[in-house]
């Protein structure tokens, strides 16, 4: 019963697999992919879009205000209702009248109004604009340095599908070899010629491989599925596979790795530091004069949509901050602590920038040294193996050795695979760091 419910399994498992749509795709068509749609990238440039908005709001400040309003008013408040006949043209002898200027008959007045302010000096608002531009600058470099992690990690999942559909290559192999040896074991024992526990252990082996395969179906789903991820496309029943095969990429001679000052996100630092010091320039600035010209100009009538009464006004304002409650000066003192923070930063990153540079560096070398020693050791068990299995077939060895013998080539062959992987894997992620 329980080896039907695991045919059963087994053949739904398949079935699910079946039922997938294969893509095959080469290396250069994953890169050619846009990264645009994946949401790290567009959270990136969403913070730059953000600048980008607040950058607008600082260069507002050099633009005109202009306002314009429609008002009615009614009075027999004196000074306002004498005024009002002026603004409307409609002053006569008889409005000089001591009696009816001390006691004026209530009076309206409609006032279409339009005004504007013309900042034409502000230092602080300049200094304040400047730390906008660099902002942005610096979320912008953010988000390319952004991009070329993702280009990274997209070459690596690449690498990661391309190790996964090698290692069930690998395993269905191993399967045929020991499937070929199991079904000898099960002849020679048929005959009498070897115990029932050679029988069991060949058995033992055949089960563990296929756990082995099913874990790297898994893998490969893992994998391409992780791909999918990164470009934000639907994986839904949908499945890559590479065209290219996995392959050692060239080791480059390169010195003692020293790290790039302009290496995109310690630039980004550098303009995050700059835009705190034109942030401090502008609080600094407040106390500087602003000039700002300004204008208006006002029709005016007793009666509504009539005006016979029109005059303007136009001017210039040199104004001084003397004393704001010390809030430039906090405002200062918070732009400075934050700067100083960012520089500590700064040369803590550098730091660890400059150590993860150097391990990468010994890693590379570490993992091509790994991949030559597991290189000979899989053509050792190789030739290990063809030796005892020649010796087995002439009755010189036993089934046990046989069966040690296929599965340290199985396994040397797996590590050899897997090392190639780490270290593609860690010439990248150097050059990503270089």
């Amino acid at each position: 019963m329980k080896k039907l419910i695991s045919i059963l399994i087994l053949i739904l498992i398949m079935s699910s697999v079946r039922a997938q749509d294969t893509i095959s795709i080469s290396w250069i068509e994953i890169s050619e992919k846009s990264l645009d749609e994946n949401l790290q990238l567009q959270l990136a440039n969403k913070e730059t879009e953000i600048a980008q908005a607040e950058l607008l709001a600082a260069r507002a400040m050099y633009l005109p205000n202009i306002s314009a309003s429609y008002s009615f008013m009614h009075t027999n408040n004196p000074l306002n209702a004498f005024g009002f006949k002026l603004n409307q043209s409609r002053i006569v002898m008889e409005d000089f009248n001591p009696d009816l200027l001390n006691q004026p008959d209530g009076i309206s007045d409609f006032m279409l109004k339009l005004e504007i302010q013309q900042p034409i000096f502000n230092m602080d608002a300049a200094y304040q604009k400047k730390a906008g531009i660099v902002k942005t600058e610096a979320l912008k470099i953010k988000s390319e340095r952004t991009q070329e992690y993702l280009e990274f990690e997209l070459k690596k999942a690449y690498m990661m599908l391309q190790l996964a559909y090698k290692m069930l290559e690998t395993l269905e192999k191993a399967k045929q070899t020991t499937l070929a040896n199991k079904n000898v074991v099960e002849s020679y024992y048929s005959n009498g010629l070897v115990q029932k526990s050679d029988v069991l252990y060949m058995d033992v082996r055949y089960n563990e491989i296929e756990s082995q395969i099913q874990f790297a179906k898994s893998n490969i789903n893992n994998a391409s599925e992780y791909l999918f991820l990164l470009l934000n496309e639907d994986a839904n029943n949908k499945i890559f596979k590479p065209i290219d095969e996995l392959s050692i990429e060239n080791l480059v001679a390169f010195d003692e790795p020293n790290l790039n000052p302009n290496r995109k996100d310690l630039k980004a630092y550098d303009k995050s530091i700059e835009a705190y010091d034109w942030l401090i320039k502008s609080s600094k600035s407040k106390f500087l004069p602003r000039l700002n010209a300004f204008g208006s100009y006002e029709l005016h009538d007793n009666k509504i949509n009539e005006f016979d009464g029109d005059g303007y006004l136009v001017g210039l304002q040199l104004s001084w901050n003397i004393f704001d409650g010390l809030r430039s000066k906090s405002q200062r003192a918070t732009y400075q602590a934050e700067s100083n923070k960012m520089k500590v930063e700064l040369a803590q990153y550098t730091q660890q920038s400059e150590l993860e540079l150097k391990n990468a560096y010994r890693q590379v070398l570490d993992a091509f040294k790994k991949v030559e020693l597991l290189e000979l050791a899989w053509n050792h068990s190789k030739e290990a193996y063809r030796i005892q299995k020649n010796r087995y077939d002439q009755g010189l060895e036993k089934s046990s050795d046989l069966l040690i013998a296929e599965t340290l080539m199985s396994q040397k062959e797996l590590e050899y695979h897997q090392a190639i992987f780490e270290y593609n894997t860690a010439l990248q992620y150097y050059q990503f760091l270089n």
